[in-house]
């Protein structure tokens, strides 16, 4: 016996308006710990590797829950999931508010990882209940939104922690999440289960990369204290070997792998990978580095920056990055994928050494970061571009998820080492580190970039479109 759902209902303007402020106030709340780094390592008394790790756990977190979010949402419906998952989220904000020290603090950034599942599973409601066309506009303003989200939040998160407290910087967009996740429940239809999946999830895989994610993150943090514990260094990267072994044999024995390995073995896909893992180390270590430079004292050689000056010297570099997505897709598209990927590894390699050689005034630091911010994004969009369209449409999801991956990785590994190399040059008894600190890593994260050349020349050019078909 078969039993035939009924269509869905048609989405409102509300219903899409409640989404859109559940992006904007998702995108403040995962964007206030950035320019407020600093802050939060003075005020809970942090060490330069401890704030590193706090700037991506929630990204760690944010890697693993999509594409076990994306199943649920498609087998029960992705309102139903999306409301569940946003209410880990508040109360992650909550924890994060209340926190008195890091180890609370932590614990709410990792309940807030799930806040990146949120946006996949508004794609899946729209995509239910409105015409394609329709729902390509939805898309772009419920993801436009999110973009605006994030400014806002960096924007505003230094303002209230100077003005009120770190704990209202993390309740204010919380209460606005809690708020929108009501209006959405109300005014969202339900939607039917896209699919008959009964495929198992894959609770092992996704088990041994939580543990080979923690247990890199916890090796890079203890890297800078190797003569004070070499036995505690040498059992965690024993330990990460065997998490990485055992993963990728469970990985390739499933039948349905959170991520299919052998996906890998596909030229366009394993060079998309090892260039936004590349890419993404030299944009996290620079993304780290640029706010604790600016934090630095004026009668060393920083800025003496405040949260809420770091704030508005960060900003010009996210309006950047939330331009720079569709002027890659616009470049892959005309010069295509491999020209797009060569330009901007070459702007960013010159503009880290750059930052290397030339730091003395705010507008270095600005304009360096935007270039970098505009460089990532060409690259790691003209990549996604050019994975997604060269696998068949049923594997587009599996492919452009291994760069999902990657790109948190390497995000998390250039964050880390930049945490872990700051606390390596800070002289005993400073509060800061060395002004070397900062030229070494810029240097690094500008040389491991010029490396991914090497990958982008075997690149296929992709395809060049220089008008419209008639």
């Amino acid at each position: 016996m078969t039993t035939s759902l009924a269509p869905p209902a048609r989405l409102r303007k509300a219903a899409v308006g409640a989404l859109g402020t559940l992006a904007i106030a998702s995108g403040a709340l995962e964007s206030v710990v950035t320019p407020t780094l600093p802050l939060l390592q003075r005020e809970l008394d942090m060490t330069p590797a401890e704030g590193a790790l706090l700037g991506i756990v929630l990204l760690l977190t944010g890697a693993l829950i999509t594409p076990v979010a994306g199943k649920f949402g498609d087998r029960y419906g992705g309102k139903r999931v999306l409301v569940r998952l946003m209410s880990v989220v508040s109360v992650g904000g909550l924890v994060s508010a209340l926190a008195p020290n890091l180890p609370v603090l932590l614990l709410g950034q990792v309940l807030q990882g799930a806040m990146v599942g949120a946006l996949p599973l508004s794609f899946i409601v729209v995509r239910k209940h409105l015409p394609e066309e329709q729902a390509k506009v939805a898309i772009g303003v419920v993801s436009g939104l999110f973009v605006g989200g994030t400014m806002a939040g960096t924007l505003v998160a230094g303002p209230v922690a100077d003005g009120l407290s770190r704990h209202w910087m993390f309740a204010l967009p919380t209460i606005a999440v809690i708020g929108s996740i009501l209006l959405v429940n109300r005014l969202m239809p339900d939607d039917p289960p896209g699919r008959s999946d009964h495929a198992a999830i894959d609770w092992p895989g996704l088990l041994l990369l939580s543990g080979v994610l923690i247990t890199l993150m916890l090796t890079l943090a203890v890297a800078p204290d190797i003569a004070a514990q070499p036995l505690v260094l040498g059992t965690l990267v024993l330990l990460l070997a065997a998490f990485v072994t055992a993963w990728v044999a469970v990985e390739r024995r499933v039948s349905a792998p959170m991520i299919d390995l052998r996906m890998l073995a596909r030229p366009t896909v394993w060079k998309s990978c090892v260039l936004t893992f590349v890419i993404c180390i030299g944009m996290a270590l620079a993304g780290y580095l640029v706010p604790q430079l600016l934090a630095v004292p004026t009668d060393a050689y920083g800025f003496g920056a405040s949260a809420t000056q770091i704030g508005f010297f960060l900003l010009p570099g996210a309006v950047m990055a939330s331009l720079a997505g569709p002027l890659g897709g616009l470049g892959a598209r005309y010069f295509g994928s491999r020209a797009v990927v060569t330009s901007g590894v070459v702007m960013m390699a010159v503009s880290l050494i750059g930052l290397a050689a030339v730091h003395t005034e705010v507008w270095h630091i600005v304009v360096g970061k935007v270039l970098i911010a505009l460089a990532t994004g060409l690259c790691v969009t003209a990549m996604v571009t050019s994975t997604a369209t060269s696998v068949e449409q049923s594997d587009t999801g599996i492919a452009t998820s291994l760069v999902l991956v990657t790109r948190v990785v390497g995000s998390a590994v250039g964050a880390q080492f930049g945490g872990a190399l700051l606390t390596a040059r800070t002289p005993s008894g400073s509060d800061f580190p060395a002004e070397s600190a900062f030229v070494t890593g810029f240097v690094i994260a500008g040389a491991v970039t010029a490396l991914s050349l090497f990958v982008t020349r075997t690149m296929n050019k992709g395809t060049k479109q220089c008008s419209a078909p008639n």
